[in-house]
């Protein structure tokens, strides 16, 4: 029988005074006084293993004993943590769809989760959900994005994103909503021409659901699985609002490998204008000329849009990408008092962060880089985490998936305070 590892919850609020508590202390509230109106609310980010994916990786779990691999097994053990932890918000990836539609559906519904599906759109049947408590949120709208593009040579990968809006449902008329994004970013380490696309494309679309009227965005959290590592060129753009990347080599994009065998370096632009995304990373309202009707019509009309479009290209050829969101990491990736980097995923081939819980801060919680001033009045305050782990501390308990923890990736929560 292996042992089980301690997750503690990491108090936040005071800043300065971390404070650290027992998993079983449910209540944060208390240790976080603070006055006015607020909505408290905790969200997981949890990559599950789907089953398929389990098997056709098989190498990668050869330090396990079998029946721990078994679906049988992994289930009702993934459905115990995520009733312990018991958060308002789920954000899952790697959900198989038949399992989906027979067991983790039914089993979150049970225990009062309204849930959201996106499936990867090619011939691999797992996808990301996003379920939020009924009692605490209402659905205003659910947004699934396709990073799968026919007309796009780049973009030939079955990734996917889904954003949701939801109203906090408390007694006041009008609470701000708030946006949830859950993603699952392509995993070759060699393709990070592919990766920044696809996040472009969800941060554009999170740009479109979380846009007010007044020009400022709603607050947001961004979980999932982005196989990028931290301080990764990837991940500072999505920390630092702005990259260039003039120069960097496609398999230095995520950090997933140290010797990069993906050389080429990242073409200018990196994806084609007709994508219709801007290097500021929201949509392009494209802006075709009239075109005068003659005999060879269509040859005509095809021939002012590739004019544009090179014209388009021609404007845009800047290798600096930017985003209009202040986003802050909830984890710090290396452990306070040691050093040691944290990890959220542990196989036979590797230990290293990839998922991620980002969320607009308050001023105060991010270094507000240029271009941020447009985006945030209220954000939210990070009351608390569960605490990460290391390599070392997993490998205590024979890596991942074990007895107790049945996926490879480890769950990661937060608790968040929404001013009102």
């Amino acid at each position: 029988m292996e042992g089980t590892i301690k997750r503690n919850w990491e108090y936040l609020c005071g800043h300065n005074k971390e404070k650290t508590k027992d998993l079983e202390d449910k209540n944060v509230a208390s240790t976080c006084e603070d006055s006015g109106e607020k909505f408290d609310f905790s969200v997981m980010s949890y990559n599950i293993l789907s089953q398929d994916l389990l098997e056709d990786n098989s190498h990668l779990y050869r330090h396990c004993r079998r029946p721990v691999l078994h679906w049988g097994f992994r289930f009702p053990n993934i459905l115990k943590e995520i009733k312990h932890f018991d958060a308002d918000v789920l954000c899952l990836q790697e959900v198989q769809e038949d399992h989906y539609g027979t067991e983790i559906k039914p089993s979150l519904e049970s225990l009062g989760y309204h849930c959201e599906y996106k499936m990867k759109t090619g011939r691999k049947p797992d996808g990301c959900a996003i379920c939020f408590k009924h009692s605490r949120f209402s659905l205003l709208s659910v947004n699934p994005v396709e990073f799968c593009r026919r007309d796009i040579p780049l973009l030939d990968r079955d990734n996917i994103g889904l954003v949701l809006l939801l109203q906090p449902r408390i007694p006041r008329a009008a609470s701000p909503s708030i946006c949830i994004a859950n993603t699952h970013l392509l995993y070759n380490p060699r393709r990070g021409d592919i990766k920044l696309t696809q996040l472009a494309m969800l941060l554009a679309e999170i740009s479109s659901v979380a846009h007010r009227k007044d020009g400022s965005f709603c607050p947001i959290v961004m979980c999932g699985d982005f196989n990028s590592v931290p301080g990764s060129p990837l991940y500072s753009f999505i920390k630092e609002g702005k990259l260039n990347y003039e120069g960097l080599a496609i398999g230095k994009v995520s950090g997933q490998e140290q010797s990069s065998r993906g050389q080429r370096i990242l073409s200018i632009p990196i994806w084609p204008p007709n994508l219709g995304i801007s290097q500021n990373c929201v949509y392009e309202v494209p802006q075709v000329p009239r075109v005068e009707k003659t005999d060879s019509g269509s040859d005509l009309a095809e021939a002012q849009q590739e004019k544009t479009e090179v014209l388009m290209a021609a404007e845009n050829v800047s290798s600096r990408l930017q985003h209009h969101f202040s986003l802050s990491s909830v984890y710090s990736h290396y452990l306070p008092d040691t050093g040691l980097p944290e990890v959220t995923t542990c196989h036979s081939q590797s230990a290293i962060t990839v998922d991620y819980i980002f969320y607009s801060a308050e001023k105060e919680d991010a270094a507000r880089g240029p271009g941020a001033e447009d985006a945030l009045v209220g954000g939210l305050k990070l009351l608390a985490r569960l605490s990460l782990l290391t390599e070392q501390d997993l490998w205590t308990v024979n890596g991942l998936p074990n007895e107790h923890n049945s996926s490879d990736h480890l769950p990661l929560l937060a608790k968040f305070r929404l001013e009102l």
